[in-house]
C-alpha cells in the first residue's frame, strides 16, 4: 500500500462522535480488506456496494469515464473501520463532484457499515465523517449522493441525517412475510391467469424455470439477453444503453463472479431447448432481490405474458429462501406495479465542500428536483419523451 494510495486525516472528536479517523484511498486494491470486513451479513450494506460488483464496474466502465476512485473510510479510537463510502470523482461542469460508484446500473446507494454503528449513528458522527472528507478538497468540490435508502433491513441509514430531497424516481418494493401464503404475496386470480399462460408453454420441448448456476448457463442466458434486448429497445425507440463502452464486459464478469450461494449478480430465466424465453437479472442477499435488467423472446412464445410467470417464480423461490422484500427497479412502469403495491423511500443529498461547490451543490439539486417534477407530470414526461425521441431521429 503506497503512501499516495490512502490519505489519513485525523478527526477533532466530537463530543458524542465514535469518528476519530477518516481516511481517502485513491485505489480498490488498497481498500479490498477493509471493504471485505465490511460486507459481511453481520454488517450493513446492500448488495450493489460488494466489493466485486464495484471493482468489475470500475475497471470496465468507470476508467472508460475518466472517474477516480474516492473510497472514504472512517476509523473509531481504536482504529477499527466504522464505514466505508464507495466514491469516485468526476468532472462536471468544472466542479470536482464525488458521487457513487456504479452509476445508473445501481438501484440503490448506501456506505457500508459497521452495522452496530449504523444503528447508534447521531449527526455528530456524520458531521465528523464530513470533516474529514473536507480535509480533501483539493480533490473534491461536491458530494452528490444519489439514490440512497432511507433505511436498510430496518436499520435507518445514517446519511439521511444529512440535508435531503426525493429522489428522481421511486423504486416499487415487494414486502414479503416469513411463512406467509403464497397468495398474500401474489393474489389467487392472478396466480391462476399466469398458470393459465404457462400452460402454453409446458409442451415445448425442455421446457423449464433456471436459476443460473453455472458459467455454460450464464453465458446461454446473456448471449441471448445481448441479441434481443437491443431489438427491444428500438420497438421502445430507446438508445441502445447496454451497447456502451464496458458495459457488456461489466455484465459478464459480475454475472460468472461467484459468491457464497449464486453469483455476484444472479440470473434467472424461462427457458426450453429452442431458445431463452425470457430472462431477470439481479443482485440478492439474505433479506433482498433487487431486479437490474431483463428481456423477453421475439419469437411467438412472447404472446403470453413470459415475464410475469418468470416474476412470479422469482418471487415465490425468493420468499422460500426467507427473503423479505424485493424490487423491481427505478421506475413506475404497469407491471412492476402488478408485483410491487409499495415504494422503497430513495433519496439524495448534495453536498458542498467548497465555496465553488455550494454553488454546484444548487444546481444539481435544482437539476434533480426539476427531473423529479418532469418524471411525477404525465404531461410534462410525455413532452420530454416526444423531445427524446425528436433528437434521436
Amino acid at each position: 500500500m503506497t503512501m499516495a494510495a490512502v490519505m489519513e486525516t485525523p478527526v477533532a472528536m466530537a463530543t458524542a462522535s465514535r469518528i476519530a479517523r477518516v481516511d481517502v484511498i485513491s485505489d480498490f486494491s488498497a481498500a479490498e480488506a477493509i471493504w471485505r470486513s465490511l460486507e459481511t451479513s453481520e454488517q450493513l450494506s446492500t448488495p450493489y456496494q460488494r466489493f466485486d460488483f464495484q471493482s468489475a464496474w470500475q475497471t470496465h466502465i468507470g476508467v472508460q469515464e475518466g472517474l477516480k476512485p474516492f473510497i472514504v473510510v472512517a476509523y473509531d479510537a481504536a482504529h477499527q473501520p466504522l464505514m466505508l463510502l464507495p466514491l469516485a470523482v468526476s468532472r462536471e461542469n468544472g466542479m470536482r463532484v464525488a458521487g457513487y460508484l456504479g452509476g445508473k446500473h445501481v438501484t440503490f446507494n448506501m456506505p457500508l457499515f459497521r452495522r452496530d454503528f449504523a444503528a447508534q449513528a447521531t449527526k455528530a458522527d456524520i458531521d465528523a465523517l464530513l470533516r474529514g472528507i473536507q480535509k480533501h478538497t483539493e480533490t473534491v468540490d461536491v458530494l452528490a449522493l444519489v439514490r440512497q435508502p432511507k433505511s436498510w433491513i430496518g436499520i435507518d441509514n445514517p446519511l439521511a441525517l444529512l440535508p435531503s430531497q426525493a429522489s428522481t424516481n421511486d423504486c416499487p418494493v415487494l414486502k414479503m412475510v416469513p411463512d406467509e401464503a403464497a397468495t398474500d404475496r401474489i393474489s389467487n386470480s392472478f396466480r391462476k391467469r399466469l398458470k393459465t399462460k404457462e400452460g402454453k408453454y409446458r409442451n415445448l420441448a425442455g421446457y423449464r424455470y433456471m436459476h443460473a448456476k453455472s458459467d455454460a448457463e450464464v453465458k446461454r442466458v446473456l448471449d441471448a439477453f445481448f441479441a434481443i434486448k437491443p431489438l427491444r429497445m428500438a420497438e421502445q425507440n430507446l438508445p441502445n444503453v447496454f451497447a456502451e463502452p464496458g458495459v457488456e464486459a461489466f455484465i459478464r464478469q459480475a454475472c460468472t463472479t461467484p459468491r457464497a450461494d449464486g453469483y455476484i449478480i444472479d440470473i434467472h430465466a424461462l427457458a426450453c431447448d429452442e431458445e431463452v424465453i425470457a430472462m431477470f437479472a439481479g443482485v440478492a442477499d439474505d433479506n433482498r432481490f433487487s431486479m437490474m435488467f431483463n428481456t423477453y423472446t421475439m419469437s411467438e412464445n412472447a404472446k403470453y405474458s413470459p415475464g410475469l410467470i418468470l416474476m412470479r417464480t422469482i418471487i415465490d423461490a425468493y420468499a422460500e429462501r426467507g427473503v423479505t422484500s424485493l424490487d423491481l427497479g427505478i421506475g413506475g412502469d404497469d407491471y412492476k406495479r402488478m408485483f410491487c403495491k409499495d415504494d422503497e423511500p430513495i433519496f439524495d443529498s448534495f453536498v458542498p465542500l467548497t465555496t465553488r461547490g455550494r454553488l454546484g451543490a444548487v444546481g444539481l439539486s435544482s437539476f434533480a428536483h426539476a427531473k423529479r417534477i418532469v418524471k411525477q407530470t404525465p404531461a410534462l414526461l410525455q413532452m420530454a419523451q416526444m423531445l427524446r425521441h425528436a433528437f434521436q431521429r
